[in-house]
């Protein structure tokens, strides 16, 4: 096994994986939000620069092929099961976590049950566009956690009143209050519609995956 450039980003990926799970276990909030948001997007890049790098340099090899998907779904998985854990879990951000996890775990079992012949599940284009819309649904709602605790201990030990008024625009907003609040919100909005995209796109090709492999399982 040659350790070549493409090779290290996906190890590196790989290993950036349980790393976003630390940041919450060895940093306090807002950081922890930040350090994870910084080190998933640090990783999401190299999933292109990576196969971009192998393909130019015709450094493409079985260790990155095999390893790549794999990194692929260890970000995605740890990243949901980070997210859904530290929030209020609500059916809308619960379900398709639960649908792509699912899906994620379906075609594994299925590859590895289909052995010799899984080389029939090759990735397809419009995987990669849901791996795409699942890491940038992922990094739009860690900034969501940073919105949401910046906003968090600008109103430690506020007035309820107060706060009301600041966002009616009564009172003078001297802690930026309504960005932080019009961040938050945005950045779930928008990262709850890219993860439910992603989790419709998962679907389909977790289906797609199951109708080519069909033939595979009759006996």
């Amino acid at each position: 096994m040659t350790m070549t450039v493409p090779n290290i980003l996906t190890v590196l990926r790989l290993l950036a994986a349980p790393g976003v799970a630390l940041m919450f276990l060895y940093f306090s909030r807002p950081a922890a939000d930040w350090f994870a948001l910084i080190l998933f997007v640090s990783a999401a890049v190299t999933d292109w620069f990576d196969g971009y790098l192998a393909r130019a340099w015709k450094q493409e090899s079985k260790l990155g092929a095999m390893l790549d998907p794999i990194a692929d779904k260890a970000m995605v998985v740890i990243a949901l099961m980070v997210i859904v854990g530290y929030s209020s879990m609500s059916p809308w951000l619960v379900l398709p976590a639960t649908f792509i996890l699912f899906r994620e775990v379906f075609v594994s079992g299925l590859r590895e049950f289909l052995g010799d012949t899984a080389g029939t599940l090759k990735v397809t284009p419009l995987a990669k566009w849901k791996t795409t819309l699942q890491m940038v649904a992922i990094a739009v709602l860690f900034a969501q956690g940073v919105f949401e605790h910046y906003l968090g201990i600008s109103v430690i030990g506020m007035n309820p009143d107060i706060f009301a008024g600041i966002m009616a625009g009564e009172i003078e907003d001297l802690h930026g209050l309504w960005w932080k609040e019009a961040g938050m919100a945005w950045a779930g909005n928008i990262g709850l519609l890219l993860l439910w995209l992603a989790a419709f796109l998962t679907l389909i090709t977790g289906w797609d995956y199951f109708r080519k492999a069909v033939p595979f399982l009759k006996d």
